[in-house]
């Protein structure tokens, strides 16, 4: 009897133990080289985009996407996927995962908002897919103009702050979208992109911030170091993936990625 109460005492430790672990954030990412091209810089600019834990350094196998492309002067939409290349990335455990990349020329003024919507990623883990429409806005020769508009994407956010020539500290704002609507009170988290393993948050609560939208899919955030930023607005898609023949969850993430500068 003993034995056996034992068991279940481990059994129930373990499922508090499970329960109570904290799910790593996913983050569809899509970082450029630059994202502010002025007139006697070199205009071409390297995009990287990965599936990725920001802050942790653990990588995911990315497939290629279902669509990439950039909309300039919120306007024009051009094509891209044609231009990416498969690359192997190492992530922070040494890890092989695969990622994609391409190079792109800044010939126009305005805003370029780059943006992928990627293949459904299956997580075991969560029992569901994982579709992360993600986009980054790279100003060209110093026009501003376009980076407030949406592309059309299934979900994403709407800066209502200028995303970029950002001090770090400052307020950003964002609008979520789904269906082209409003999402009123969306859950947004917040991750930074730790490239070097520099930071060592205290506590795993402390990794992924996590803020609500208002009752007008507004959010909030300041972010306190310079780097890159991403923000990744999440809601459930209202049909189903299949996976096995059985019906699964989707999870829609609306990722922006935003970049800050120390003021000096």
């Amino acid at each position: 009897m003993k034995t056996m109460t034992r068991a279940i005492a481990a059994g129930a430790a373990l499922a508090l133990t499970m329960v109570a672990a904290p799910a790593l954030a996913h983050f569809q990412m899509i970082i450029p080289s630059d994202e502010m091209v002025g007139q006697g810089e070199n205009r071409g600019v390297n995009l990287d985009l990965r599936f990725w834990h920001p802050l942790e350094g653990h990588g995911m196998h990315m497939a290629k996407p279902a669509r990439f492309g950039v909309m300039i002067r919120g306007d024009k939409q051009t094509d891209l996927l044609g231009t990416l290349k498969e690359v192997t990335l190492k992530d922070r455990a040494g890890a092989s995962r695969k990622g994609f990349a391409t190079r792109y020329e800044v010939k126009k003024p305005g805003d370029h908002v780059f943006f992928v919507e990627p293949a459904p990623y299956w997580e075991p883990a969560e029992d569901s897919f994982i579709i992360h429409y993600t986009k980054v806005v790279v100003n060209g020769l110093g026009m501003e103009v376009g980076w407030d508009k949406p592309v059309g994407l299934k979900t994403e956010i709407v800066p209502l702050t200028r995303p970029y020539g950002l001090w770090t500290g400052n307020l950003f704002q964002g609008r979520v979208l789904l269906d082209g609507k409003p999402v009123p009170h969306s859950e947004v988290e917040v991750e930074y992109y730790d490239a070097k393993g520099e930071i060592h948050p205290p506590a795993d609560s402390m990794i992924t911030q996590v803020i609500k939208a208002d009752a007008n899919g507004v959010f909030t955030y300041a972010m306190p170091k310079a780097g890159w930023w991403g923000f990744a607005a999440l809601n459930t898609a209202a049909k189903p993936m299949k996976h096995d023949g059985a019906d699964k969850a989707v999870e829609l993430g609306a990722v922006l990625w935003v970049k800050t500068h120390d003021m000096k």
